[in-house]
């Protein structure tokens, strides 16, 4: 199970004590980061013109898809014959972050609706039983469009009763936390695999 949000808490006093704060995480040095630092204050950005097209995603013109290795453990963890679902390749700070992938190479507005439909049972199935397990306040899902043409959908559990960690800024806290032990991390894994194949499909680990 995850571990509890007390425990969570020990380890980032044990890393930078009660007052420390956590390492910055990389997402400052973003280009599409929309804030820089202007004479010691955070200032948004000033807009840029726009670009005559938008650019290619990963899996579009030349640039190759990099969906290769979503089929397949150790990054697999539940597949039936048109989704399946994957992990990190390591715990992060939030206790599970899963993404939800459609087999064939498609997007979202590619799905007829037979596999629309499947698409929106497995999104509850997966939704439900992370949110299930102990110590998880919310599962956000996030689908972005940018970056790969393939689609992928995050479900991301955040730890309850820490009450900045909420909303879309769980993603940076994910790069900021202490990541939860190996075997605990690989145990929900397999709850979250076992659970989705009582509904359809086969779990991976």
């Amino acid at each position: 199970m995850p571990l509890s949000p007390e425990e969570i808490y020990a380890k980032v006093v044990e890393q930078v004590g009660p007052e420390g704060r956590l390492p910055m995480p990389p997402v400052t040095e973003w280009d599409i980061f929309p804030w820089e630092p202007v004479d010691g204050t955070w200032l948004p950005k000033v807009v840029r013109p726009p670009l005559e097209a938008e650019p290619p995603r990963w899996g579009e013109g030349d640039k190759p898809c990099q969906c290769e290795r979503t089929d397949e453990p150790p990054h697999a963890i539940w597949r039936n014959d048109r989704w399946v679902v994957t992990s990190r390749d390591e715990p992060t700070g939030m206790p599970l972050i899963l993404l939800l992938h459609s087999r064939e190479h498609m997007d979202l507005a590619d799905l007829d609706d037979d596999m629309a439909a499947e698409y929106g049972r497995i999104q509850v199935w997966l939704h439900r039983i992370m949110a299930n397990l102990p110590h998880i306040g919310r599962v956000h899902v996030n689908r972005w469009g940018d970056g790969g043409s393939h689609l992928h959908v995050w479900f991301i559990a955040r730890y309850a009763r820490f009450p900045h960690i909420l909303g879309s800024f769980a993603v940076e806290w994910d790069e900021m936390l202490p990541p939860p032990p190996g075997d605990v991390w690989r145990a929900d894994l397999k709850y979250v695999a076992d659970r989705m194949a009582n509904h359809d499909g086969v779990s991976l680990i």
